[in-house]
């Protein structure tokens, strides 16, 4: 009976450390591969908690050593060892290996060929709203204006009630100003300013007469943004207010911005319009600068083209800022910086000029 047990238990026993050797050897082989498909840093370190950590399948065979005669404890835990050993030095060679071929990677990734031509230094230029801005400021400065900047956040009194914009006019709607949102007073609702006349209020609610100057920047609308249009765009507006100021000064001041701007052979005429901040008020038309007044499809055969707008400051809005209007007289005048770019460039898309694409850009370095 004895002897029965201690066979069945043998052979138990038997089986059991065949068994772990058979894992050891599974092991080794399922190491060798998973470090073979190991191509990163992260793959190794998880190569190395599966087989070697606290929850490995290594130390799940070394911790089962325990249940055997002391001679196949030995011979199992060589086995192990063994392999522990192997997987060490393998996971470290495997480390080095991945490391030099990352290294080799980036050294290719970073290769400069010296037989290569030298990269040519391309130089910056203005953008072209930004030159005709700057055009357009200094024909004025040499008029003797000088250039002046304001906010772009209005209030409505800047904005509107000082410049004779009745609360019905469809400017003051939602629907064609953006404002902000806020607890504000009546008549005092802030909003992304619509025109830069709103400098010219502020100038003149600060200063004594007499008052030369243009002011321009950027203005916001609720416009589509199509070919014409923009949501955002820019204004040059100007502002001359003195004594004995009559309309034959408005027309000679533009004329002689139009000959400088567009050239000596531009003609202008000025045509019957309304504006609510000047009385009388006119459109300004140039010859077109595509077909030089002969009559073409831009101008509509009409040989015109409409550049700006302008008229006698209205007396209310001289009452609005404290100036006295049997006293002092003014013009003003306004005028889209996109549209003069587009005639002077020959463009046909306002879009172009807020994509930065700069095969357009460079076209004007």
């Amino acid at each position: 009976m004895r002897n029965s047990q201690f066979h069945t238990k043998f052979g138990g026993w038997n089986m059991q450390v065949t068994d772990l050797l058979s894992q050891v050897q599974r092991l080794r082989e399922e190491a060798e591969q998973a470090l073979q498909n190991a191509e990163t840093m992260e793959a190794i370190e998880e190569v190395r908690r599966r087989f070697l950590g606290r929850k490995g399948e290594l130390n799940a065979i070394l911790r089962s050593l325990s249940q055997l005669p002391p001679d196949e404890r030995r011979r199992v835990g060589s086995e192990a060892n063994a392999l522990r050993d192997w997987l060490e030095e393998a996971l470290l060679k495997r480390e080095q290996e991945v490391r030099e071929i990352a290294l080799q990677r980036q050294l290719e990734r970073e290769r400069i060929d010296v037989t290569l031509p030298g990269r040519i230094w391309q130089p910056g230029g203005l953008h072209p709203l930004t030159m005709t801005i700057n055009e357009i400021c200094s024909i004025f400065t040499d008029l003797g204006f000088e250039v002046v900047e304001g906010p772009e956040v209005e209030d409505e009194w800047h904005n509107f009630i000082a410049l004779n914009i009745p609360p019905e006019h469809p400017a003051r709607d939602d629907h064609d100003s953006f404002y902000i949102v806020g607890d504000w007073e009546p008549g005092k609702e802030v909003l992304l300013r619509t025109e830069t006349s709103a400098v010219q209020i502020r100038v003149m609610e600060s200063r004594e007469p007499p008052v030369r100057i243009v002011s321009p920047g950027r203005v916001y609308r609720r416009d589509p943004f199509d070919r014409t249009h923009s949501p955002v765009f820019h204004q040059v507006e100007g502002l001359l207010v003195d004594e004995d100021v009559t309309f034959a000064d408005l027309k000679g001041t533009l004329y002689a911005f139009a000959q400088r701007f567009f050239g000596e052979w531009v003609q202008i005429r000025f045509r019957p319009h309304h504006f609510p901040f000047t009385e009388p008020s006119a459109e300004v038309l140039v010859s077109c600068v595509f077909c030089k007044g002969k009559g073409c499809p831009v101008c509509k055969q009409t040989g015109w083209l409409e550049v700006l707008g302008c008229g006698m400051v209205h007396p209310a809005v001289l009452e609005n800022v404290g100036y006295d209007p049997e006293k002092w007289q003014g013009y003003a005048f306004g005028m889209g910086v996109e549209r003069l770019a587009m005639l002077r460039y020959g463009i046909d898309d306002i879009r172009l000029f807020y994509e930065n694409d700069l095969r357009f850009l460079r076209q004007f370095s």
